[in-house]
């Protein structure tokens, strides 16, 4: 089994990114490592492109969230950990796959719809063709398995798309260039949303600081946001179907859910009938005693930049020996001359 997946280094990680991706890839690294397989965590520097950016921050962004991934419990000593941009194979494949893929394919892309929004003919190529760098990246190593949320299914569709039509037009019988990768939904993946608005996923872009919690808030910081998170005048229901309606009070019922390895019914029978003024700042302790060893590692890891250059170094020459085999059987199905 080999897992393979990777987020955009574009800042601070949030709750919702903790909740929802980064805990279950510890948990994966530590149940697909312990039973021989590999897991494959990239920082992807060269998607981040694909939009307008800052090229020094983009390289800030990049060890931060090395040293914010390692303080969540990603071992480089387990997982292959690197960075798109340190692994030329990536962008070479890319190129590879874009005589494969079709324009009719990638014009369904909602994600390409949704970020060029009116203005498509002002939008880079880049983010046009990001479904076949997508593509590449799991297909490269030879991905059994791809972590994938609601939002990325239909990107690992089309990465099984274009694997399939690129084996039946060039790949000998009985000898496939690609594995299929099959998306794994880890089962307690949290949808994580605003603590200004329910109905709105916890974003980093979101331009209120309030309406997320950062791994890196310190205790006081942390208590501030959840005692001013949005409510309802409503006490808590007893059970789950009681929330309906209730965005906001579903949210912080589903932190507290997340964080505390409960059921939302659980969480409920505990605190059913009480009002915010009790619940809240429960949350925020069981959010600080949690986060609190998290943010204590991350300042101390992004202190010491040549240590988080040497981590992702390592994981790049691991990565280039894993992705080198693929590649060269990528170009010889193709025809390509290579010495």
């Amino acid at each position: 089994m080999r897992i393979v997946s990777g987020i955009q280094p574009t800042g601070n990680l949030h709750l919702g990114n903790y909740l929802g991706a980064i805990r279950n890839w510890v948990k994966m690294q530590d149940e697909v490592t312990g039973g021989g397989g590999q897991c494959l965590y990239f920082l992807a520097d060269l998607h981040a492109i694909s939009m307008p950016h800052d090229p020094a921050q983009l390289s800030a962004n990049t060890r931060e969230m090395v040293a914010a991934l390692v303080a969540c419990g990603i071992d480089p000593e387990k997982s292959v950990l690197f960075n798109q941009a340190q692994v030329p194979a990536h962008a070479e494949l890319q190129w590879l796959l874009n005589g494969t893929a079709r324009t009719g394919w990638l014009n369904r892309m909602t994600q390409w719809k949704d970020k060029a929004g009116k203005n498509r003919e002002g939008a880079s190529v880049a983010l046009y063709t990001y479904p076949v760098l997508q593509a590449a990246d799991v297909l490269l190593y030879q991905a059994t398995h791809v972590p994938v949320g609601d939002d990325q299914k239909q990107h690992l569709e089309l990465a099984r798309d274009i694997a399939q039509k690129f084996n039946n037009d060039f790949a000998d019988e009985g000898a496939p260039v690609f594995t299929l990768p099959e998306p794994t939904i880890p089962p307690e993946a949290a949808r994580i949303m605003s603590l200004r608005d329910g109905l709105a996923k916890m974003s980093k872009s979101d331009s209120s600081d309030m309406s997320r919690i950062n791994l890196i808030d310190d205790a006081d910081t942390i208590m501030s946001k959840i005692r001013k998170a949005k409510t309802d005048p409503e006490v808590l229901p007893s059970d789950k179907a009681g929330l309906d309606g209730r965005a906001e009070a579903a949210n912080l019922v589903g932190i507290y859910a997340a964080m505390a390895g409960k059921t939302v019914d659980a969480v409920l029978a505990q605190y059913g009938g009480a009002g915010f003024g009790r619940f809240k700042p429960a949350l925020g302790e069981l959010l600080v005693e949690t986060l609190a060893p998290i943010n204590a590692r991350f300042v101390s890891l992004r202190e010491d930049g040549e240590a988080l250059d040497a981590v992702l170094a390592k994981g790049a020459l691991r990565a280039r020996e894993l992705a080198a085999p693929t590649l060269s059987a990528a170009y010889q199905a193709l025809g390509l001359v290579r010495f």
